[in-house]
């Protein structure tokens, strides 16, 4: 075991570099914020279909109106991500130039849309075609913001603008300095353009899915599919938060999927995509990153030590909820070479499963997008279309990630027990100290009361949950106590409008390997920044009053 540690030591930082590489992050930042156009539109795709399980059909009026709020959500998919990618990649951009010499967001954000046009409608009477402004437009729209903000960053980099005299106010003065990098991201899309469509005779998005059309099927393959779920729960094994690596590279495909998925079900046809954002969130990595669904209840009712059972019982609600940091951290399962087996092979099995009866039992794939939040195997009922199979699906894969992580568990579960005992001897030499201890607490308590405002605290993590827990810690201790201080979650991509608005950042476990990014924005703006570790956020998250006075010391440290 503590071979498989060194090598994972060895490792962890070059992962960490890419999790943490600007364009990955764009990418999934701009996702992050698309979830709710996903979601939104496909309520309104169930209730147009899913009567048509039971021989029930709307009229064609109906079904139009119906399906109007998906095409006019979905079907924008690509061009919303060519603005909210553009969004987030020029935040990190400006972090790689002066401050006096900030790229617009804005103007970036239209460049990269012109640039979209350019690259994936074919223009017609009166407007544009929209057949490649959905998801099949994913991977042109990450090209036209990587293409226009780049050519930004050049131009300002190189004091390639356009200048204005010192009197000129601010705003205006800006809109100068974007008229030579708008021009020239505008003539290099439309260059990119002229060359494809005279060569090849079609738009770039176009000529793109039929250039990787072969990665679907690779994509799905029993193969494909072991490494996209295997990589995704070994990066957070290793403590690096997985899907920030792998779902940047396989989005485009699982979009894409997911429409084709739809189609064939509008149609009465089998859906067949195998790689969807379901199959992530309520398959592979049914109740998290590792498959941890049933993880808590083992801890709670297989465990002889205290700590386990407690571990359970605190994470066995925020697990069922998709939230499996609790269990990640608080086991901990991440870095514990014990558990390495189980939660890299659980994800596959179970994607396996899925695929298995899908091919071979007939079981629609997913043909609807449900939130993350939604407990794994009510969310796979409902995004197959309420296919009965899912059930039984659902029901295997839960006892074969029983029998999976089980053997493991009761070979920590005995060391932890034997750790216990042995912890019982020094509790009266801890004792000694607790009068001391009490003493500073009280006196960090007293000081919070009479703070003279009250300090705001925003708690970041991968995707707004784990960083709920410990804002509502922070929340109730606070009342409690009378402490002058108020909490926040979110989640880390969406932050950067907010950050002027907190006194205090906290970074939870999982993407405190971007410390060192945010920690730019923060010293700029004059925000306190913490970073957390896995159990100790986690026991935070259990103790209202030790929360509130963690925040206080660290505060009480810069004074």
């Amino acid at each position: 075991m503590d071979a498989i540690v060194k090598c994972i030591d060895k490792i962890t930082p070059t992962f960490e570099k890419i999790s943490r590489n600007k364009y990955m992050v764009a990418i999934k930042d701009g996702f992050m914020e698309t979830m709710p156009v996903v979601v939104f539109s496909s309520l309104f795709l169930l209730i147009a279909y899913i009567p048509n399980i039971f021989g029930f059909y709307w009229s064609e009026n109906v079904e139009t109106w119906l399906t109007k709020p998906y095409a006019y959500s979905m079907g924008l998919l690509g061009l919303i991500m060519s603005i909210t990618t553009a969004k987030h990649f020029t935040a990190g951009l400006n972090r790689e130039l002066p401050i006096d010499t900030q790229l617009n967001t804005v103007s970036v954000m239209f460049a990269s849309l012109v640039g979209f046009m350019f690259l994936s409608a074919d223009q017609i009477k009166d407007g544009f075609s929209n057949g490649y402004l959905g998801s099949t437009g994913l991977i042109t729209a990450f090209i036209s913001t990587f293409v226009a903000g780049n050519i930004y960053k050049s131009c300002f980099k190189n004091n390639l603008t356009i200048k204005m005299p010192k009197e000129v106010p601010p705003n205006i003065s800006q809109a100068f300095k974007d008229i030579i990098p708008f021009g020239l991201s505008l003539l290099m899309f439309w260059v990119i353009d002229y060359i494809i469509r005279t060569t090849i005779g079609t738009n770039l998005a176009e000529a793109i899915i039929v250039l990787i059309q072969p990665l679907f099927s690779a994509a799905d393959s029993w193969g494909g599919t072991a490494l996209i779920y295997g990589a995704m729960a070994f990066f957070w094994f290793i403590g690096i938060h997985g899907p920030s690596i792998v779902n940047p590279a396989i989005n485009a495909i699982a979009y894409i999927n997911q429409a084709n998925n739809i189609e064939a079900f509008r149609q009465g046809l089998h859906a067949t995509a195998i790689v969807t954002p379901n199959t992530g969130e309520f398959i592979a990595t049914l109740g998290g990153t590792g498959a941890t669904f049933v993880v808590p209840f083992i801890f709670m009712f297989c465990s002889k030590s205290k700590q386990n059972k407690a571990v359970g019982r605190a994470a066995v609600v925020p697990t069922s909820f998709g939230v499996n940091e609790p269990i990640l951290f608080g086991g901990p399962l991440v870095l514990n070479p014990i558990f390495m087996i189980p939660f890299i092979l659980a994800p596959i099995l179970n994607v396996w499963i899925f695929k298995f009866f899908v091919e071979v039992l007939g079981m629609n794939s997913m043909v609807a997008q449900m939130p993350w939040t939604t407990p794994g195997p009510i969310g796979a009922f409902i995004s197959t279309g309420f296919s009965p199979l899912s059930l039984l699906m659902m029901a295997i894969l839960l006892i074969v990630d029983t029998l999976l992580y089980l053997p493991f568990f009761k070979v920590y579960d005995k060391q932890i027990l034997e750790k216990e005992q042995a912890e019982e001897a020094l509790i009266d030499m801890e004792e000694e100290n607790a009068e001391e201890t009490a003493e500073r607490d009280v006196k960090l308590i007293e000081e919070g009361k009479r703070l003279e405002e009250e300090v705001n605290v925003l708690v970041l993590c991968a995707g707004g949950g784990t960083s709920g827990l410990l804002a509502n810690a922070l929340n109730e201790g606070a009342e409690e106590k009378g402490v002058k201080l108020h909490a926040a979650a979110g989640s880390y991509g969406a932050h950067h409008d907010i950050l002027p608005k907190y006194d205090v950042v906290v970074l939870a476990p999982q993407v405190a390997n971007n410390y060192e990014d945010i920690k730019q924005d923060t010293d700029r703006i004059g925000n306190k920044l913490i970073k957390t570790a896995g159990k100790q956020y986690i026991d935070l998250t259990r103790d209202p009053d030790g929360a509130v006075k963690f925040i206080l010391s660290e505060l009480e440290k810069e004074q």
